[in-house]
């Protein structure tokens, strides 16, 4: 059970409860600049989580790389394209019992997994920030294959993004013979 007699608890409650209500803004929200920013609260209060519990490396990276970057990154997309910035009807679906059935049941079967798995841990255990060597020392040692997949991930997301953005329409390499 977890003490709400502690300070760190209120704040991890909090920053909880705005993640919730940020990835509820970003998926529900019909104009795309306003799903952009329901991302930033959300990502904003995750690497707040992260100074919690005491992962200041991992907290900033994820301000730098997700709301510095990512964040940019999509809304140029957005201008780019000229992706419809106000209210677009094409964004609203009828199926929205059906994804609220379905988040609904998703949320109870992790809840209780995850209840299961941790059992009496106590989820807010501050230890010791980790240096950034020891973190580099596991990145490039025992997790130097799942770091590599990552970055063939983010060249195919760079690749997926420039062929969307290109205004032509031929496939790179086909041109006109000139």
């Amino acid at each position: 059970m977890m003490d709400f007699t502690e300070p760190v608890t209120w704040v991890a409650s909090i920053l909880g409860l705005v993640i919730a209500l940020s990835g509820f803004l970003v998926v529900t929200s019909k104009n795309l600049i306003h799903a952009a920013l329901g991302l930033v609260g959300a990502l904003g209060a995750t690497a707040g989580l992260f100074l919690v519990l005491s992962a200041e490396f991992v907290a900033w990276v994820l301000v730098l790389v997700y709301i510095g970057a990512v964040i940019v990154l999509f809304l140029f997309g957005i201008m780019i394209t000229r992706a419809p910035v106000g209210y677009d009807v094409d964004l609203d679906n009828d199926r929205k019992l059906i994804a609220a059935i379905g988040a609904g049941s998703l949320f109870v079967l992790t809840s209780f997994a995850a209840l299961d798995s941790f059992g009496d841990t106590p989820l807010l255990g501050l230890g010791e920030p980790t240096s950034t060597g020891d973190l580099a020392d596991a990145l490039l040692g025992r997790f130097v294959l799942p770091f590599e997949f990552v970055s063939f991930v983010l060249l195919a997301a760079l690749v997926g993004g420039i062929t969307v953005a290109r205004k032509d329409a031929t496939p790179l390499g086909e041109g006109t013979d000139e």
